[in-house]
């Protein structure tokens, strides 16, 4: 492997950490923080991915925008659609067993695909990159890589850094992190618990909603895609210790040079190295990585 050949592998790597990681993170919330197994996280990565496909023709005839037009109107959609499922539906399962919430949350990714299906079809579709980020850069003489792999890194890498200030340096962060680990008492003292969990689900929606919008132009947009990313999410998850967006992005980053140097260094085993990794971290960690926050 030549020098070019790994510095690709290397970004190729970063890239789908990062991108791993913006889809875990929500889950990680969710999970670690609400306490709420939540089986339809990937149909929100879904979603976002099928947003890029309809809405970018639709808000580019409406605004006069595109592609980053369409981000910010999916995001907008996707923190609406966060909040309403979590009054009609999440809010009911906090003190439920983990049973119950397996069962409700699979019974969305049904109705998520159903309606997937009725509304797009299940045809397989392509999303075009920006113009302004459809080009290539050159590495070495023979080589180049896509100016929208670097776009993806650099959003995941300002919405990690964004997220990290919010949990530890505003109020907010302080709430949700209390709340997480006693929500009596929190409520207690005056924090509408209810609402806080809310906008934490919310975000979690939204930030796995545009995961899936910014790599629709590079992973295409077909059925059944959320349940592919959501089984390795719960893997970025357990490895990186239920509830800490540290230890999800660091599980994320391991997960991401593993697949992509094994796919190179060894594409027979590629599939299970992932797996591989996961139990022999949970061997000398049980909890993961790191503790919740």
């Amino acid at each position: 492997m030549d020098l070019a050949t790994f510095l690709i592998q290397c970004l190729n790597a970063l890239q789908y950490g990062l991108l791993l990681f913006l889809v875990a993170a929500g889950l990680t919330l969710i999970f670690g923080i609400m306490g709420v197994i939540n089986l339809a996280h990937g149909s929100f990565y879904m979603i976002g991915a099928y947003m890029a496909f309809a809405l970018a023709p639709v808000v580019a005839g409406t605004f006069g925008g595109g592609f980053f037009a369409s981000l910010a109107v999916g995001t907008v959609l996707a923190v609406m659609l966060g909040y309403v499922l979590e009054w009609a539906f999440y809010s009911y399962l906090y003190e439920r067993e983990h049973l119950q919430q397996v069962l409700m949350t699979y019974g969305l990714i049904l109705v998520f695909e159903e309606l997937r299906s009725l509304i797009v079809g299940d045809d397989v579709h392509g999303v075009q990159p920006p113009p302004l980020l459809a080009g290539t850069i050159a590495l070495g003489d023979m080589m180049t890589y896509p100016v929208y792999r670097l776009f993806i890194s650099g959003v995941c890498l300002l919405l990690a850094l964004g997220m990290w200030f919010v949990f530890t340096r505003t109020r907010l962060g302080m709430m949700i992190r209390a709340g997480s680990t006693n929500r009596e008492m929190v409520q207690s003292l005056g924090v509408d618990i209810k609402f806080l969990y809310r906008v934490v689900f919310a975000a979690g929606v939204a930030v796995a909603v545009l995961a899936g919008m910014v790599a629709a132009p590079v992973s295409s947009v077909y059925p059944n895609m959320g349940s592919q990313v959501l089984i390795i999410c719960f893997v970025v998850v357990v490895i990186g210790g239920i509830g800490s967006i540290r230890g999800a992005l660091l599980a994320a980053l391991l997960i991401g040079v593993v697949d992509t140097f094994g796919k190179v260094i060894f594409p027979q085993a590629a599939g299970v190295l992932v797996y591989v990794l996961m139990a022999l971290i949970l061997l000398w960690k049980p909890a993961g990585l790191f503790k919740a926050g």
